[in-house]
């Protein structure tokens, strides 16, 4: 009965180490890409002759180099302008799909930034 719990116990405790190297990686994609569309909302604003679709493009460079699984549709560009002062608002929405043994299921996520 022992060696049963042990095994039980060594089968959960692998499970959890599979889950976390499963779910880390989309994880921390999210994290850099947050910081991604924060550097391009303030980069951006700066710039009065960048269109809503310039900064959109901006953004989909950024995610084609983390392989992030964004079309340009997801992508959302406000723009407030103002006297001497541009605002820019970008956001998206996505979901990675993550599988692991026995269970699947979709993260979703919706990271935006402005510079305010």
């Amino acid at each position: 009965m022992g060696t049963l719990k042990a095994l039980g116990g060594l089968l959960v405790i692998l499970f959890v180490v599979l889950a976390c190297f499963e779910v880390a990686p989309p994880l921390m994609a999210n994290y850099s890409f947050q910081d991604d569309l924060k550097n391009v909302a303030l980069i951006d604003s700066a710039n009065f002759a960048k269109t809503d679709e310039d900064v959109r493009n901006d953004v989909m460079r950024r995610v084609k180099e983390q392989n992030l699984p964004i079309q340009p549709k997801q992508v959302s560009v406000q723009r407030i302008n103002t006297p001497g002062m541009s605002v820019i608002y970008v956001a998206a929405d996505y979901s990675v799909p993550v599988s692991l043994p026995f269970y699947s299921f979709d993260m979703h996520f919706t990271p935006n930034s402005g510079n305010k």
